[in-house]
């Protein structure tokens, strides 16, 4: 770390190999530590300190994302953070085992009941969720309280779905839940952007979304979110298709229940 700290340019321009050899160090070594620093291997660690060590040369205004400067006109903003979210739904889509979606949606198609589980942005998408299901008839609930979420887990049991949504797949407030629902018989589900993290041990099936990196003003927190929207979409359109006779007639029917609030009142004269 010191290595890269003292000389990204010089750094920037070494195999891992080579890398491992300045510091005394193993390959194994410097890999780990490009994980630590927030990027998925060392080539991604490459790319952002041959970034930095051009902006120390050109003197040019910091980064608040890996390309976005603080001075950025508006429409670079717009064009870049567009071209970020392509990215990770390119990203997730490529990376998303499609057999594990499927097993996925055949459990929820199936499902007496599902529950999803997430905090802070994760706890939206639960929201987004369970909000689809219930549009086509199916019983869905999403907790973004801990204590709410376990005491729910108790009972579930075999024919119901668990769903952990979390993209550092750390987060205890949702791996506990999962857990209980994990050992109650529930299929569990993890949509998680790290496949080898604590979450995906009480998982049946784990739908993985593009890790994206963190930077001072765009955390993962929105970054993941995209990801994890497609796959919530995928899951809906898989179940909706499952289900499509029961799900087709439930979703005409909450259209017309909600039709009158947006319609125009007409003022009068």
């Amino acid at each position: 770390a010191e290595a890269v700290a003292d000389d990204p340019a010089g750094c920037a321009a070494l195999t891992v190999t080579g890398l491992a050899e300045l510091t005394g160090t193993s390959e194994a070594t410097v890999v780990r530590t490009a994980r630590l620093l927030g990027y998925p291997g060392y080539r991604d660690l490459r790319l952002a300190l041959a970034g930095l060590a051009a902006q120390q040369q050109s003197g040019r205004a910091p980064a608040i994302t890996t390309d976005i400067a603080v001075d950025d006109p508006i429409a670079d903003v717009v064009a870049k953070l567009a071209y970020d979210e392509q990215q990770t739904l390119a990203d997730t889509a490529a990376g998303l085992d499609t057999v594990q979606l499927a097993a996925a949606v055949t459990a929820l198609a199936g499902a007496r009941r599902t529950d999803v589980y997430g905090v802070g942005a994760s706890g939206l998408v639960a929201q987004d969720l369970t909000q689809k299901l219930l549009r086509i008839g199916l019983m869905a609930h999403a907790h973004s309280d801990p204590h709410l979420a376990v005491t729910n887990a108790v009972q579930l049991r075999s024919g119901d779905v668990a769903i952990a949504i979390t993209h550092s797949g750390t987060t205890g407030d949702v791996i506990e839940p999962l857990r209980v629902a994990f050992e109650r018989g529930a299929t569990t589900v993890a949509v998680t952007g790290r496949p080898d993290s604590p979450v995906t041990q009480y998982a049946d099936h784990v739908l993985t979304t593009s890790t994206a990196r963190e930077s001072e003003l765009r955390p993962a927190a929105m970054s993941s979110r995209t990801g994890q929207l497609l796959v919530v979409d995928c899951l809906f359109v898989g179940v909706a298709q499952r289900t499509y006779d029961a799900a087709a007639p439930a979703l005409s029917a909450s259209y017309e229940a909600l039709a009158h609030r947006h319609r125009a009142t007409r003022r009068g004269p």
